[in-house]
């Protein structure tokens, strides 16, 4: 009698995109998402989250990882996407876009944080702080956190009153002030509370 053969082992994924995004809670400016396949033939040091590198790491590292990685995409769902869809919604339609962009196309999704947008091409799954413990994710958090940085940069020549070049549209005193004194400007999102009430109470003299 011959045994079964036993069942083949499922191969491991190949081309793993991490992906994560920068600008969830300022008042101000676009969400950025990134996504990333690293080569792992081509390593890249001194990859971590975002938050937990200097200015000047990030940007060091920014070209590093678009030479190196296998693929990557940046996406940046605007103003009035955010203001419709509300800022979850934008976000994960920010990472379907930045996944459904790469080429060659991931075979399985990393997504930091604790929901999987829907839609994707692949498999995914969510990672609580896998900008802290996955290569690809941290990569992607690095591209995001960049690029939002110069575009909220490049805004504040636009729009000078807001200091946009330093607190990237986060809500600090001096940018809740300059709300106060100069209200709104078209890249604030109104549906973010001290936006909408700052247009209100600018509206009423």
């Amino acid at each position: 009698m011959i045994a079964p053969a036993a069942p083949r082992a499922r191969a491991k994924p190949r081309l793993i995109a991490g992906v994560d995004e920068a600008g969830r809670g300022p008042l101000a400016g676009p969400v950025s998402v990134a996504a990333v396949i690293l080569n792992p033939r081509r390593r890249i040091d001194g990859l971590d989250d975002s938050k937990k590198l200097t200015e000047a790491r990030r940007e060091a590292l920014y070209p590093l990882i678009v030479e190196r990685a296998l693929a990557w995409r940046i996406e940046f769902v605007e103003v009035e996407e955010i203001d419709r869809l509300n800022i979850f919604q934008a976000t994960m339609l920010g990472m379907r876009r930045a996944v459904q962009a790469l080429t060659p196309q991931a075979e399985f999704v990393r997504v930091d944080g604790n929901h999987l947008p829907k839609g994707l091409p692949c498999a995914g799954e969510a990672l609580i702080g896998g900008d802290a413990s996955e290569p690809a994710i941290m990569a992607a958090s690095i591209l995001a956190k960049v690029a939002r940085d110069r575009m909220m940069r490049d805004l504040h020549d636009r729009f000078p009153h807001y200091g946009f070049d330093q607190h990237k549209g986060y809500s600090t005193p001096v940018h809740l002030a300059a709300l106060k004194q100069h209200g709104p400007c078209p890249q604030h999102r109104r549906s973010f509370a001290p936006v909408r009430i700052a247009e209100q109470t600018l509206s009423l003299f």
